[in-house]
C-alpha cells in the first residue's frame, strides 16, 4: 500500500510541475540553511582546534607573571619543583624570550629570540629541514650556536643554505654584536595560538642568560604530559600548586588542549542555536506543503469520491495524502542537502578552510521536515478521508 501510495504522489508531483517546484522552495532553502551552518560550524570547529593542536594537545604552557611575590622565584631551577609538585609531567623546558635583530654581510631581519633547553625541540614536535638541534652538552657550554625559522632563514640566506655559516646578533641599545653559528634550519610549521615558528630563532638557554642578556628569570615553562595523562586534571593540580607558591595572579597557563575543547563547545552551540533559526524556514515551507495539500484535495475530490465509492476506507485515503505530503518533504530534504554541502564547499573555499561535514546534520534536517511534512499534511489527508462519497462524486 505504501508503495503504491508513494507511487502515486510522485505522478501528482509530475502532473503539477512548477506548483510542486514552487511547495519544495522553502523545504529546500529550510533544509539547505540547516546543513550549510552545521557543516560550517564543524569546519569552524575542526580548522580551530586544527590550528590550536599546532602547539600540542599534551602541552601546557605556565606563564610567571612579575610582582613581588614572584621576585627570584621564577629561575630555571623552579622546573625541577615544578616536575615534583605534580604527577603526569614528562618534561619541562624553560624558555627565555626577548627580540633580537639578526645581521648577515647582506641580510639583516628581526625575530623573536628563545633561548630554551635541548628537549624543547621534541617538548613541540619540531622537525628539521636541515641539520639539527643543539644538545645538552652545547647547552651546559654555553655554545654560541642558533636554530633558524624557516622564514627567518629564507630572509637571511636567500640563495644558500644556512647551516654551517655565521649570523651576527645584535643585542639592546648600545648595538653589542655576538656571532653565532648556524646548525639547523626548522621545517615551516603552522603557527600555533601563543607561538610563530617560523619567524623565531633558537639558542641555548644557559647562552641566553649567560652570554647575550644578563637574566635569571623564566619567560615560559612549557610542559609536557606522560601518555594517557588528561590534560585538565594535570592542569588543575598545576593551578593549585601555584597558588600555594605565588598566588593566583602571579602566573597565568595556557593549554591547547583547553581552550581547542572549549572552542569545540562554544562553535558546537552557536551552530545549533543558528541551525534553529534556520530551522524556522521549514516551518514556512511546511505551509507552503499545506497549501499544495488543500489545492490537490480539491481538484482530486472526485476521485476520492470514486475510490470511496469502490470501498476505500477514511484510513486509506488519509494515508494516501500522508505519503504525497512525505514524499513532498523527502525530495525536499535531499535537494536541500545537496543545496547545503554546495553552499558549505563555497563558503569554506572562501574562507580557507578544510571542509568538514556534519553526516548528523543530514539526518537531523530530513527528519525534521519529514515531521513539518506530516505535521502540514495531516489537515489536508483528514479532509480527504471525510468527505462524502456522494458529495465528492457531484463535485464540480
Amino acid at each position: 500500500m505504501f508503495w503504491e501510495n508513494f507511487k502515486l504522489a510522485l505522478d501528482a508531483m509530475r502532473t503539477s510541475k512548477l506548483r510542486t517546484a514552487l511547495s519544495l522552495l522553502g523545504i529546500v532553502i529550510g533544509v539547505g540553511a540547516v546543513v550549510a551552518i552545521l557543516n560550517l560550524g564543524s569546519s569552524v570547529t575542526e580548522n580551530i582546534t586544527g590550528s590550536l593542536a599546532q602547539g600540542g594537545s599534551d602541552i601546557i604552557s605556565v606563564y610567571p607573571t612579575p610582582n613581588e611575590r614572584t621576585k627570584g622565584v621564577f629561575d630555571i631551577q623552579f622546573s625541577d619543583t615544578l616536575m615534583n609538585s605534580t604527577d603526569g609531567i614528562q618534561t619541562i623546558s624553560p624558555v627565555m624570550s626577548s627580540r633580537a635583530t639578526l645581521r648577515t654581510k647582506e641580510n639583516t631581519a628581526t625575530s623573536s629570540m628563545l633561548g630554551c633547553e635541548s628537549t624543547y625541540f621534541d617538548t613541540q614536535n619540531i622537525t628539521f629541514d636541515t641539520g639539527r638541534g643543539f644538545t645538552a652538552q652545547q647547552n651546559i657550554d654555553s655554545n654560541q650556536v642558533v636554530v633558524l625559522g624557516s622564514d627567518i632563514a629564507k630572509t637571511l640566506f636567500p640563495e644558500s643554505s644556512a647551516v654551517g655559516k655565521n649570523v651576527t646578533f645584535i643585542m639592546g641599545d648600545d648595538g653589542i654584536m655576538h656571532t653565532f653559528e648556524v646548525i639547523g634550519v626548522l621545517d615551516e610549521k603552522e603557527q600555533s595560538y601563543t607561538m610563530s615558528y617560523n619567524n623565531s630563532v633558537y639558542i641555548p638557554l644557559n647562552t641566553y642568560s649567560r652570554r647575550l642578556i644578563n637574566n635569571k628569570v623564566v619567560s615560559t615553562y612549557i610542559i609536557k604530559l606522560k601518555s594517557g595523562y588528561d590534560t585538565e586534571v594535570v592542569s588543575d593540580q598545576i593551578n593549585k600548586f601555584m597558588d600555594s607558591i605565588v598566588g593566583s595572579d602571579g602566573y597565568e597557563t595556557f593549554s591547547p588542549a583547553m581552550i581547542a575543547k572549549m572552542a569545540s563547545q562554544v562553535t558546537a552551540s552557536l551552530s545549533i542555536f543558528l541551525a534553529a533559526i534556520a530551522g524556522i524556514s521549514l516551518l514556512v515551507g511546511g505551509i507552503g506543503i499545506m497549501n499544495i495539500m488543500l489545492v490537490s484535495v480539491a481538484e482530486r475530490t472526485k476521485e476520492i469520491g470514486i475510490r470511496k465509492a469502490l470501498g476505500a476506507s477514511p484510513s486509506v485515503i488519509r494515508g494516501q495524502f500522508i505519503v504525497e505530503a512525505l514524499t513532498l518533504t523527502l525530495v525536499g530534504g535531499i535537494l536541500g542537502i545537496i543545496f547545503g554541502c554546495i553552499l558549505s564547499y563555497a563558503v569554506v573555499n572562501i574562507a580557507g578552510w578544510t571542509l568538514k561535514l556534519s553526516y548528523n546534520s543530514f539526518i537531523i534536517a530530513v527528519g525534521f521536515s519529514m515531521i513539518v511534512g506530516i505535521f502540514f499534511g495531516w489537515y489536508p489527508a483528514m479532509m480527504a478521508s471525510r468527505l462524502d462519497p456522494i458529495e465528492a462524486l457531484n463535485y464540480e
